[in-house]
């Protein structure tokens, strides 16, 4: 019985998948306009009341392609952080292969930042994947820094409105470059620099690790 039940749970879990890939595949080629249970349903080949046995509508499935969206977005900054041979430079990759991912990837994007979703951030029930990207950035940054899931926290922000507003066209894509650098270079000022800006009644980002 303990067998079928497995071979059962192994069905869900493939038909589950296929769905999201048919739902992101979609997505990518015509927009998330054309995502629909019923378009969903003819790709997949299987009835609109299965669909609805693994997704409660629209939203759901969205959440769950932005869930695969996460894990590979975590992997990608992973590889970047990894990736570069002097720990001043960490920040600057995972910045620009964050940026390269929202550009690569628009209709994942959506799913994973700008569309409903049921996902919830910042809280004990954020799913795993979402929690390893956040850690990417954190991990830039000097774990003696008490405040460096904010740093991090403002650093994802920023990264997240210049992707949103290059794709839009509201900011010019071609300066993405100085964008990117400006931002880096504010985690990465000498500590002289620093040092000045708190005379002047700027907060201290002492303890920041590049």
């Amino acid at each position: 019985m303990s067998g079928i039940n497995e071979r059962r749970e192994r069905e869900r879990a493939h038909r589950h998948q296929l769905i999201v890939t048919a739902a992101r595949e979609l997505a990518e080629t015509e927009g998330w306009e054309a995502v629909t249970t019923r378009r969903l349903a003819e790709r997949v080949e299987y009835s609109q009341p299965v669909l609805y046995s693994h997704f409660n509508g629209k939203e759901a499935i969205v959440s769950a392609v932005a869930i695969d969206g996460f894990g590979e977005l975590a992997a990608h900054l992973r590889r970047a952080r990894l990736a570069v041979s002097e720990p001043g430079q960490a920040l600057r990759a995972v910045c620009r292969a964050y940026l390269d991912f929202a550009t690569e990837r628009p209709a994942l994007y959506q799913a994973m930042f700008v569309l409903p979703t049921d996902l919830r951030f910042a809280t004990p029930e954020t799913p795993p994947p979402l929690r390893a990207g956040f850690d990417e950035f954190v991990s830039c940054f000097d774990p003696d820094d008490e405040r460096r899931e904010l740093i991090a926290e403002v650093t994802w922000s920023a990264l997240h409105g210049m992707a949103v507003l290059s794709d839009s066209g509201r900011i010019p894509p071609e300066g993405q470059d100085a964008r990117l650098d400006f931002l880096v270079t504010q985690f990465t000022a000498p500590a002289a620099g620093r040092r000045r800006d708190e005379r002047r009644g700027g907060a201290s980002l002492d303890g920041l690790s590049a």
